[in-house]
């Protein structure tokens, strides 16, 4: 099924041309004098809190290489050193030690006191980084190292500061209530402008402290339609196209599209908190109306995973782990109850999986609303509980490198993205007792507990588990195909 033609706001080629008319430059020599050619990207969403690395745009100074974090993760989810070479733990409290010889794009240096600095604004944040939800820390510096400690033990703190949103910049990043990170990161590449929602510009730093990049910069545009980002890689006016929608990754050239699964999942999130869904009854028959594999179908073409739960394949531990869900109610009667579905056209298949739901839904009795806009003009009222569902790609791992802090974040009382307004004891018990939890299998076990706790209540059914697909031009070197999409232009990233 194919989205209907009210929410197309202009025909393919039309929405192509008024959005790629004067994107990028031609290809060709950097203007810089360091020769080579720039990267020209398309990204799907444009900023929302004007790149403020305590959001998340921060994820996109991640991918652009010009903000980096104490820790990074490897493919294994495991921390590894980035500006921090090592760390040790004493029971609350883990001591960082600060590379030596790392500058901020600015010039000034990295000492433990920036990183302090750097901590100690996302802590006192608000809304707090959501890699935080239910975290107290403070950070003091003694020396070239740093001391985290937080107010209960945590053993995920390591990969917690793995998260783009704890990135460390400069202090003139923090000169009044927003945080400015043009000119303040400490990567290969220097953020130097921004052009409100439409462009960046970043140019390689010569001094970056892991070598010089082999690119001389990047040039960023910000192309929320789908088939537009996808004309960019057909028409040569783009070298990286993030966020290939499905429908288009068939038309490409497949030497052009790299596809890999992601610790995505789409989920139809349902609001317990007022209206129809209050009654869980009626959650429960919006969950067995509810056919994902129509929509991996019709919707995805296939390139898509069925979700048995919402943590996914690219999490294949937890699978083994998982057993049948004893679910809190049986279905009930929806007596043509009027609901309104909620979601956004940023990523091109959601608002067709809206108008699936809303078909399957209306079969089983329900009265379908759907209220579809860009996810920066929804975002708010979705947080508010303005919906009775909302549909939601969601990165299950993003921050961490593991799920307990995503299911805090999306399904605990006090969680700062808990669009379902569930508030179960019992949900809470099970996810402080993932977060507590010493990493390895017994960490493992009790995230799978958790994600079973939040399916008994139907405040969520998990649709299928995505895949990340990449439009590189031919002649791009070295880009990367992260399904945690942290990175995607390294240090090593260049254009033949």
């Amino acid at each position: 099924m194919r989205v209907p033609a009210r929410l197309v706001p202009l025909p393919a080629t039309a929405a192509a041309c008024v959005l790629l008319t004067g994107c990028f430059a031609p290809a060709g020599p950097s203007d810089t004098g360091t020769g080579g050619k720039r990267i020209r990207v398309a990204m799907m969403q444009p900023p929302r809190s004007g790149l403020s690395p305590l959001s998340d745009d921060a994820f996109k100074l991640s991918r652009w290489a010009t903000a980096e974090t104490l820790v990074k993760l490897d493919a294994e989810g495991d921390a590894r050193p980035a500006l921090a070479t090592g760390w040790r733990r004493s029971g609350r409290s883990w001591t960082f030690t600060i590379r030596d010889g790392v500058t901020f794009h600015d010039g000034t240096r990295l000492t433990a006191d920036a990183v302090v600095a750097s901590l100690t604004r996302a802590a006192g944040a608000s809304p707090k980084p959501r890699i935080l939800d239910g975290v107290d820390l403070t950070a003091r510096a003694d020396g070239d190292e740093v001391t985290v400690t937080t107010a209960a033990e945590d053993p995920l703190l390591p990969q917690r500061l793995s998260s783009p949103q704890l990135a460390v910049l400069a202090a003139k990043a923090y000169r009044g209530k927003t945080v400015d990170p043009v000119g303040a990161g400490t990567g290969p590449f220097e953020l130097v402008e921004v052009d409100g929602t439409s462009a960046a510009r970043l140019d390689r730093y010569d001094a970056y402290w892991g070598g010089r990049a082999k690119a001389p910069g990047i040039d960023v545009r910000f192309v929320p339609d789908g088939t537009a980002r996808a004309a960019a890689l057909r028409s040569g006016e783009a070298d990286i196209v993030e966020a290939v929608p499905v429908s288009q990754a068939a038309v490409l050239d497949r030497d052009l599209v790299t596809e890999v699964p992601m610790p995505r999942t789409n989920t139809l999130y349902l609001n317990t908190g007022k209206g129809a869904f209050e009654d869980p009854a009626l959650r429960a028959a919006a969950r067995e109306a509810v056919d994902a594999e129509s929509i991996v179908t019709g919707v995805y073409e296939g390139r898509a995973d069925v979700a048995e739960g919402l943590l996914g394949p690219a999490l294949p531990w937890a699978a083994g782990l998982r057993e049948p869900v004893r679910r809190t109610a049986e279905a009930g009667d929806p007596a043509g109850r009027t609901i309104t579905i909620g979601t956004f056209t940023d990523r091109a298949e959601l608002p067709e999986v809206a108008a699936a739901l809303q078909q399957q839904l209306q079969k089983a009795g329900f009265e379908v609303k759907l209220d579809v806009r860009e996810y920066a003009a929804i975002e708010s009222d979705a947080l508010a509980g303005a919906f009775d569902a909302f549909v939601l790609s969601r990165a299950t791992v993003l921050d961490s490198g593991d799920p307990a802090a995503y299911l805090y974040s999306d399904f605990a009382s006090d969680g700062s993205f808990n669009i379902s307004r569930l508030a179960d004891p019992r949900v809470d018990k099970a996810l402080e007792k993932a977060g507590g939890t010493p990493t390895g299998d017994a960490r493992r076990r009790a995230v799978v507990e958790a994600e079973a706790a939040v399916l008994a209540t139907d405040a969520a059914v998990p649709l299928l588990h995505e895949r990340v697909i990449q439009g590189d031009a031919a002649g791009v070197v070295g880009a990367a195909h992260d399904p945690r999409e942290r990175e995607l232009v390294t240090a090593d990233t260049y254009v033949r």
